[in-house]
């Protein structure tokens, strides 16, 4: 399978051969439980002090006082404690450190879902039903000559993006909307769309390119099922240096 090398005005320079990790089968199943994975596994476990709800002075008084046979306050209003239908008592069933929340997945069948969400990002099909505009991107898989690793200025950036048809998808990202419920109280308000993911062999000179929204730069080292495939939605819209795709082949 060929495809062809852009340079960064968005004309073909040349045509190379891509590596089989392209041909992979495409397996939502795995890039699923990866991305999820991936996800769990930045969780911190968390629990509930043992005592909590337990340290008030509490005194069972006996029955035959007209009254339910519960704890109470030994000072104060007599009210009823530590029970968990008690104001201030101990919770029923509180969370629990030992608790396993992080999905597990084998080495190799992660390899395989970073292989699979790869194959599915250079399928224009699977590109367009996720959602990314891409009336304009003539060429898929994006493959642009190393020159783009070298680029820092953010308007730079933009006149690329442009002349590879991929500014309306990064337009599109720009567009906020407000989350429903209590998710918006909790230091997430707002729900952010993925634009464009550039993969390259070093991303220590591309601030310009992470400056826009919904661009997400990475190094071809770092690549993982979650930047390929967010919420477990194989298909996006990856841009790709000419090196990094040669790393990928050496690996």
């Amino acid at each position: 399978m060929k495809a062809n090398v852009l340079t960064l005005a968005g004309k073909i320079k040349e045509k190379i051969e891509l590596p089989h990790v392209f041909d992979t089968e495409y397996r939502p199943d795995l890039i699923s439980r990866a991305v999820l994975s991936s996800i769990t596994n930045r969780l911190q476990q968390k629990g509930t002090d043992p005592m909590a709800g337990k340290k008030g002075s509490v005194h069972f008084f006996g029955k035959g006082l007209g009254q339910s046979r519960t704890p109470r306050m030994t000072t104060g209003p007599r009210r009823a404690g530590f029970v968990p239908q008690a104001v201030g008592g101990h919770l029923a069933h509180p969370p629990k450190t030992e608790k396993r929340v992080q999905e597990k997945i084998n080495r190799k069948e992660r390899k395989l879902a970073i292989h699979s969400a790869i194959a599915a990002s250079a399928k224009k099909e699977l590109v367009g039903k996720r959602g990314h505009l891409i009336e304009e991107v003539k060429h898929i898989p994006l493959i642009l000559e190393d020159e783009i690793e070298t680029v820092t200025k953010t308007k730079e950036i933009q006149e690329i993006f442009k002349a590879i048809g991929v500014w309306p998808d990064v337009l599109k990202s720009k567009d906020r909307k407000i989350k429903a419920g209590r998710g918006k109280m909790r230091g997430r308000k707002y729900r952010e769309r993925k634009g464009p993911l550039l993969v390259v062999s070093n991303a220590s000179h591309l601030f310009g390119a992470r400056n826009m929204a919904g661009v997400d730069v990475v190094s071809i080292k770092k690549l993982g099922a979650e930047h390929l495939a967010p919420g477990a939605c194989a298909g996006r819209l990856v841009i790709w240096s000419r090196s990094a795709i040669e790393i990928l082949g050496e690996a």
